[in-house]
């Protein structure tokens, strides 16, 4: 989950670089076979001693023009010929010219050839380039080929699979088709893109062939479990979903085709195809991630359509998916009732090409009027508690005073030392981690090792080193979240920080961010008076960020030095106001054990610009799981204030004798307590 181990997969193949400007120094990588390890998916952000700059598009065309490389522009990459291939293979099976094979990434600099599925990063390209004869071999990697096992249990599953239309009885192919929603899709449309039935588990399989269609490289399989009157689809990739690249029907799109449909679903793209004729491609990952490694696949079309569902978190989706692809280039279909999803609409009866005709472009020039605003004020209105966005699962009392945890925010987070501050935004953040929400750990006080070990625990919910025999069970489950870290620690310079979090959106569609804790990060070496102005220079950046990238940013600070029979405040966070007016969120831990005794704990929300509401709720501590969240079989108790007269509701006498007013959903063991702070007044 840490660190993305290579030397623990197969030996790569080296290609012979050809071209009048290569070098011939070989490129610094070890191709050392080692013992069989187990392989990890996720990479750390590797963290910089010296700053560097990330590689830009105008460095990487200046780069090109100085060595004489011929290239063209393109929407996400930089096409330049590929040295990688032989003069007779610089032309397809058609005859047509494929020089210029290899894309460079404008934001990464990572190439990629087409041609020989040759890649690395822009350092191995410059190595390439600027090499001299030393006799060498010289050569690049290829793709990583999946492991040994993995092309086993795919090609085992394959030949297992049969297609829906040979099954035996022709019952159980018509429950298949209700139970997938295929009812409306034709044996052909199957057919064409290879799907099949595994019969054992119940399962649609999905195949991902190599560019070109020569070999079989991976499955997705698609299980279907009734909910209700809906249908929740599980799926299973082989390889793991770091490694599962494919875009499905890429084999069916043709060099001449200039658009293309991108659905997040490979049923929908069936449903497309059939209904329209267009080219349609299926995200591996969903409206989870589209990552950089498929961009070079999508460059050939001059207009792409997202289409990738019906609610409001897909729409969010295809807008931070249209950055990556050139939003000048894009259009995007809006979820309505009459716009579902493709398969949706298929089975509706729906014209889904009078559909895919009201995509709205994503890119505008300027706002001019309250018109181009109209629909986006409809669909926030029209999907309340999505626009809320992802409520938590373990803090039900936070889903009722934030109602959601919202892209594009900023939180700031405080609590006395040793309070546990750590421990809490940690479950906070693996809460939402599990609910798919990708999130970026930025631990700059304790090491990654120590962070993880804390979250796996909780993720757990229970210590793991009395049972080591159900380690790797658990230890598989996790690595599966969308949970990444940066390998930063102590003082860092906010660019590097900054660009790191830059990176890690555009790589892996990062949604939240938390950094613990911003005086960690600033060192100890501003200790003149600048530093509060500096303090506020990088929360402005954060905030910046926020908003830019569309991106929740969680910052976790310490507070001044305060008194330990008196409460926290907002007044209390460390440094001047600027931290709790750029905030769209305060949350306060505070630690009443000093005064009160064990177990006097509560999370107080002192500002929410969403609507407003602020309260506070206690939290229990559970020191063998290291979880602040309820158990389930406890009650609620929350102090909350929802008035606009700044009054606290109260709750109705019982009619008993000596009966004494509650606080409105407080336990009756909370006394109220005279340094708590005043909560009547409004959050600003």
């Amino acid at each position: 989950m840490w660190v993305l181990l290579r030397s623990g997969y197969p030996l790569r193949i080296l290609l012979p670089l050809r071209g009048p400007w290569m070098g011939w120094r070989a490129l610094p990588r070890s191709l050392a076979l080692g013992p069989p390890r187990r392989r990890y998916r996720k990479e750390a952000l590797a963290a910089l001693e010296v700053p560097v700059l990330p590689v830009t598009a105008t460095e990487i065309r200046q780069y090109l023009r100085a060595h004489g490389i011929p290239f063209q522009d393109g929407h996400s990459c930089v096409r330049a010929p590929s040295p990688f291939v032989g003069a007779s293979k610089l032309k397809d099976e058609t005859g047509a010219a494929t020089s210029f094979s290899l894309f460079i990434d404008k934001t990464t600099g990572r190439f990629l050839c087409m041609t020989s599925l040759a890649e690395g990063s822009w350092e191995d390209f410059q190595a390439s380039v600027e090499g001299q004869g030393d006799g060498a071999r010289e050569g690049v990697l290829l793709s990583e080929a999946p492991e040994a096992e993995d092309s086993e249990e795919v090609q085992r599953i394959w030949d297992r699979a049969v297609p829906l239309w040979e099954l035996p009885e022709p019952e159980e192919a018509q429950v298949a088709r209700v139970m997938f929603g295929l009812t409306k899709v034709t044996d052909d449309t199957l057919k064409r893109f290879g799907v099949r039935y595994l019969r054992p588990a119940r399962s649609l399989v999905f195949p991902w062939f190599s560019p070109g269609g020569l070999a079989l490289r991976g499955l997705k399989l698609l299980g279907a479990k009734g909910q209700g009157d809906r249908v929740h689809y599980v799926e299973t990739t082989i390889p793991q979903p770091g490694a599962f690249h494919n875009l499905f029907g890429l084999p069916l799109i043709s060099r001449r085709d200039v658009e293309v449909v991108l659905t997040s679903r490979e049923l929908d793209s069936l449903a497309l195809s059939q209904s329209t004729g267009l080219p349609t491609l299926a995200l591996p990952r969903g409206t989870a991630c589209l990552p950089p490694a498929l961009l070079p696949y999508l460059e050939q079309f001059r207009r792409i359509v997202l289409w990738l569902g019906d609610d409001l978190r897909s729409w969010e989706a295809a807008k931070l998916f249209a950055r990556k692809l050139n939003p000048k280039r894009c259009s995007l279909v809006r979820p309505g009732d009459q716009q579902p999803s493709p398969l949706e609409a298929l089975n509706q009866g729906l014209n889904l090409s009078r559909i895919l005709r009201t995509a709205l472009p994503a890119w505008h020039k300027s706002i001019v009027s309250f018109r181009q605003l109209r629909e986006e004020v409809l669909g926030e209105l029209s999907n309340v508690e999505q626009a809320a966005g992802v409520r938590w699962s373990r803090f039900p009392d936070l889903n009722r005073l934030l109602k959601g945890h919202r892209k594009g925010e900023l939180t700031v987070f405080t609590g006395p030392t040793g309070s546990g501050k750590t421990t809490f935004i940690s479950e906070y953040a693996l809460d939402l981690c599990t609910q798919g929400v990708n999130t970026l750990w930025g631990s700059f006080e304790i090491s990654n090792v120590r962070l993880a070990r804390v979250m796996l625990t909780q993720f757990a919910v229970g210590r793991l080193e009395e049972q080591l025999d159900k380690y790797d069970e658990w230890a598989d489950r996790f690595e599966d979240l969308p949970l990444y870290f940066m390998t930063f620690h102590g003082q860092q310079s906010i660019r590097t920080v900054i660009d790191t979090m830059q990176h890690a959106v555009y790589v892996y569609d990062i949604c939240h961010v938390v950094i613990d804790n911003l005086q960690f990060m600033m060192g100890h070496e501003q200790l003149s008076t600048d530093r509060i102005a500096a303090q506020d220079y990088i929360i402005g950046a954060f905030r910046k960020f926020a908003t830019d990238s569309s991106c929740h940013v969680t910052l976790v600070i310490h507070p001044r030095k305060e008194d330990d029979d008196k409460e926290l405040q907002t007044a209390s966070i460390f440094g001047s106001a600027k931290a709790s007016q750029e905030a769209d969120n305060v949350l306060i831990l505070q630690d009443r054990r000093l005064v009160t005794g064990p177990g006097k704990r509560y999370l107080q929300v002192s500002k929410n610009r969403f609507d407003g509401d602020v309260g506070v709720f206690p939290l229990e501590f559970n020191k063998s799981s290291l979880t602040f969240s309820i158990p389930p079989k406890s009650k609620a108790r929350l102090k909350k204030i929802k008035d606009d007269n700044g009054l606290v509701a109260k709750k109705p006498s019982s009619g008993k004798k000596g009966a004494v007013p509650q606080i409105s959903e407080t336990h009756s063991d909370q006394v109220p307590n005279p340094n708590k702070p005043d909560l009547s007044k409004p959050s600003r």
